[in-house]
């Protein structure tokens, strides 16, 4: 439950009727006072220097300043402030960048009223609240990566340590002669090491060795 005192939401959106029609939406919710509205992330920066906000509703696109950027400046610059996005763009690839910049909710520009001001008041009291849709998308996106994940620990579990000497050895430029100085072996043992790894992992070739280390964190680049 909400305390007496009224949430103190800001708004920033780059098309002026979307910005009318979310204040007056808001205008007789009890429990909620749009404090200011703007139309760019600047704005909003400069807004939140003067005005004590609790909330902010922040699109993703804002012209210069995207809506993510300035979502991570606020993070920075104002960690008190907790960020809703409210936008058109509900891609799993901006839904992920919000989330990396501090945003605590993500939620499409066609909410209907009661949603939103859920998505308020429960990221006022600390929570963090996303639309159904975009909430499926990112556990399915987890699970992919757990199973992604798994797989790949377990094609890392078929290669023994010296071929995974190999692989970081191939991936980081090495050719066969130098790797086999670096581990006291035989040029024809690092062929056959080579091999073992390629019929193991399915791979087709050493550019197949470097990937493969690059995507399991072999290396660093």
């Amino acid at each position: 439950m909400v305390d007496q005192r009224k949430i103190r939401v800001i708004l920033a959106d780059d098309h002026q009727l979307f910005r009318d029609g979310v204040v007056s939406l808001l205008s007789d919710a009890g429990q909620v006072e749009v404090v200011a509205a703007v139309s760019s992330g600047n704005e909003l920066l400069e807004s939140l220097e003067s005005v004590q906000v609790d909330v902010a509703l922040v699109d993703v696109a804002l012209g210069e300043m995207s809506g993510i950027e300035a979502t991570r400046l606020i993070g920075e610059m104002f960690p008190d402030v907790r960020v809703l996005i409210l936008s058109m763009h509900n891609s799993e690839e901006f839904v992920q960048k919000a989330i990396q910049a501090g945003a605590r909710g993500y939620l499409p520009k066609d909410t209907d009223k009661e949603v939103l001001l859920k998505a308020i008041s429960d990221i006022y009291l600390g929570h963090m609240y996303f639309d159904p849709h975009i909430a499926g998308m990112l556990v399915n996106s987890l699970i992919k990566t757990n199973e992604n994940k798994k797989a790949a620990e377990s094609k890392m579990d078929l290669l023994t340590s010296r071929e995974l000497e190999v692989v970081q050895l191939v991936a980081e430029g090495y050719i066969n002669k130098e790797i086999a100085d670096k581990l006291h072996i035989s040029v024809r043992t690092v062929d056959s090491h080579k091999n073992n790894i390629i019929n193991k992992l399915k791979l087709k070739t050493s550019v197949d060795i470097v990937k493969f280390a690059i995507k399991n964190g072999l290396i660093k680049l």
